[in-house]
Formats: structure tokens, C-alpha cells, sequence
């Protein structure tokens, strides 16, 4: 199994279990991610209740949750949406702190791509939902999210160069 963890603040982000697709020139992964429940199982262990006095629900209070699954499997936190101003902000510390981090190739890679995803981004931006890693690092990768048009789940966007592969 495949981890891809957040290059700056170490946090897992995504695995290969959540196929992904390559816009923008491969700046950004695309992922589709599904609404799930949680809780509210019924356990059926072949007890008659009524035969045995009991036919209200005897058992735990059990809630049902509906949960995004990429939300839930990576304990990704939700921010309060950017404005452009804050969202450029963002870009441009990200860049300014991720670059370092990237291999001379990936960098010239980087530099040349990143506009064409920034733009793609701010184009969806009042669309955005904006997620973080478990540790809610500062200085960490934004996973961003939105509902595609007339979809009742969210697509999920990451910065891809941002993202380091671990094999677990």
C-alpha cells in the first residue's frame, strides 16, 4: 500500500486506495470521494426480543454519521474558506516553502506549472472547501474540495508536488 504524505508537515493526506487523476498539468491530483455511514449497526444475533420480553431497542444508542470517507480515513480538519487575497497569500508561502524541498528537476517543473494550477484553483475558489492535515500545520499542504456540477459527493483536490510517496 501506497501513502502519500504531506511533504511539509509529515501528515498522511492520501493513499492508493482513492484512485487519482492528473490536471493542470500534473500540479494537481483529482480525486473522487464518497459520502459513507458510520455507526448505527444493527448486530442480529438471532435473538427473538418478543419471545424474551423485550421488544423496545434494548441496546446502545447507536447515531448514525454520514462521513466523507477521504475526510474520515485521513482525519483531514476543515479551515474557514480564503478570500483571494488570503488564498494567494497561501500560494505564494507554500511555494516559497516548498520549493526547497523539491529536487532541481521538480522544481523547474514547479515554478513552470504552478500558475496554471493556481489560476485553475482561484477560478473554483467561492466553490472551495479547504481541509488540513491531522496536526494542522501552519506552513501545510491545503487539500481542497468542491462538488463537481449536479454531484452529491466531493472531489477532492492536492497540490501533487506537495505529496511524498511512502510504501507501508
Amino acid at each position: 500500500m501506497l501513502v502519500y504524505q504531506d511533504l511539509l508537515s509529515g501528515d498522511e493526506l492520501l493513499s492508493d486506495s482513492f484512485p487519482f487523476k492528473e490536471i493542470e498539468n500534473g500540479m494537481l491530483w483529482e480525486v473522487e470521494g464518497k459520502w459513507v455511514v458510520q455507526g448505527a449497526l444493527n448486530v442480529d444475533i438471532g435473538a427473538n426480543p418478543s419471545a424474551e420480553g423485550g421488544d423496545e431497542d434494548e441496546g446502545v444508542d447507536d447515531q448514525a454519521v454520514k462521513v466523507v470517507d477521504i475526510v474520515d480515513t485521513f482525519r483531514l480538519q476543515e479551515q474557514p474558506a480564503f478570500d483571494k487575497k488570503q488564498f494567494v497569500a497561501y500560494i505564494k508561502k507554500y511555494i516559497k516553502n516548498l520549493t526547497p524541498k523539491l529536487d532541481a528537476e521538480k522544481q523547474e517543473s514547479f515554478k513552470k506549472n504552478i500558475e496554471g494550477a493556481t489560476k485553475y484553483l482561484l477560478s473554483k475558489l467561492k466553490d472551495l472547501q479547504f481541509f488540513v492535515g491531522e496536526s494542522m500545520h501552519d506552513d501545510g499542504t491545503v487539500v481542497f474540495a468542491y462538488y463537481k456540477e449536479g454531484a452529491t459527493d466531493p472531489t477532492f483536490l492536492y497540490l501533487a508536488y506537495g505529496l511524498k510517496e511512502v510504501k507501508c
